[in-house]
């Protein structure tokens, strides 16, 4: 498929750099701070608030829910992980996979939602609302993954922090422009990526072909609540950073009733909590939490409200503003490196437990 077809007629996307000059980013924050009313409002709040993650150096997660790599958020995320400024990621299989595409140089196009999906389908073409993948950007992805995994020699059971971070040091080794890919990225500044639902996606879907062809690597999800468990067991103060709900968004807050409910440390929650989303309580919607319900299941530190602030808007729009304030304030920090640190942590935890 080339640029040739009339569907890919329009630019593509790429997970650019920011390129920030500080006095526009400010001056559009002090613009909201003037009223402080309504999302405005809260997306002066986010922004202070993860200034204040920093200064106090809590552990920082990012979440990733949906697709927001297609658009090109990558840039941003790169750039944050170089500064220290996020510890480790949970995300959707589905960000993961299709941010291989832009580390391989397969194209991701800018298309329209006002579309004849019939007309895609005879011309090769996958949607993703707006935006157009040829094919071969994915069956060209899906033998990178196949290649990569089949040299993975493990002779137990890995984590899915474990299996993204070989992908990335593989991007590093085989692709053209891995400084594009999330994965490689934290790869090489050992932040640890997880995702809830391995099989959810082309990755896990390509993991289990070679399954069924007698290439028998297992990631244990199991695993991945234990480390991320360790992870916030080890931290002094922890919080997060929210594109989105769903599962990555849980998975990071069950990680406070991991430690206080199963394993019976004690453990009050999360200081610092920031998402961006489109959802409402009211539909049972947002993960079944905003941050005063989860005080509740502590999830939360209860009394730290004035710390934790949901954004209702389109993820595209908000965090990039945020990403380009906190960048613009030249933050950065002492890398944590907690990929390398996690067998250390597990035996922490782990005494923990058999001591309590």
């Amino acid at each position: 498929m080339t640029n040739e077809n009339r569907f890919l007629k329009k630019p593509r996307i790429l997970p650019k750099p920011p390129k920030i000059k500080e006095n526009n980013i400010f001056d559009l924050i002090e613009y909201y701070s003037n009223s402080g009313a309504y999302n405005g409002g809260r997306l002066v709040e986010a922004c202070k608030i993860f200034e204040n993650m920093l200064q106090e150096d809590a552990t920082v997660c990012l979440t990733l829910s949906g697709a927001l790599t297609p658009a090109g958020i990558g840039g941003f995320i790169n750039q944050l992980i170089k500064n220290g400024l996020i510890d480790f990621i949970i995300s959707t299989g589905a960000n993961l996979y299709h941010d291989l595409h832009f580390a391989l140089d397969l194209p991701v196009y800018q298309g329209d939602f006002r579309v004849d999906d019939a007309e895609l389908l005879k011309n090769e073409i996958v949607r993703i609302y707006d935006i157009f993948l040829p094919n071969n950007t994915l069956l060209e992805t899906d033998v990178f993954v196949r290649n990569v995994v089949k040299k993975f020699a493990a002779k137990k059971s890995i984590s899915s922090s474990q299996l993204h971070n070989y992908i990335g040091k593989k991007l590093w080794e085989e692709s053209k422009k891995p400084e594009f890919s999330i994965m490689a990225t934290a790869s090489k500044f050992d932040v640890p990526i997880y995702t809830p639902s391995p099989g959810d996606s082309s990755i896990g879907m390509n993991l289990a072909l070679l399954k069924m062809m007698n290439k028998n690597l297992v990631v244990d999800t199991d695993l991945d609540i234990l480390e991320t468990a360790s992870i916030i067991y080890n931290s002094d103060k922890t919080g997060a950073v929210e594109l989105g709900g769903g599962a990555p968004k849980n998975f990071y807050m069950q990680t406070q009733p991991m430690l206080s409910q199963i394993m019976d440390i004690e453990t009050v929650g999360h200081d610092y909590f920031i998402q961006i989303t489109a959802d409402a309580p009211h539909w049972g919607g947002l993960s079944g939490a905003t941050p005063s319900e989860a005080v509740s299941w502590k999830k939360i530190k209860p009394n730290d409200l004035k710390n934790n602030v949901v954004v209702y808007c389109d993820v595209t729009i908000a965090a990039p503003i945020i990403f380009s304030y906190i960048l613009s304030n030249k933050n950065s920090r002492k890398l944590k490196r907690l990929f390398k640190r996690r067998e250390e942590l597990l035996e922490i935890l782990n005494q923990a437990y058999l001591n309590k």
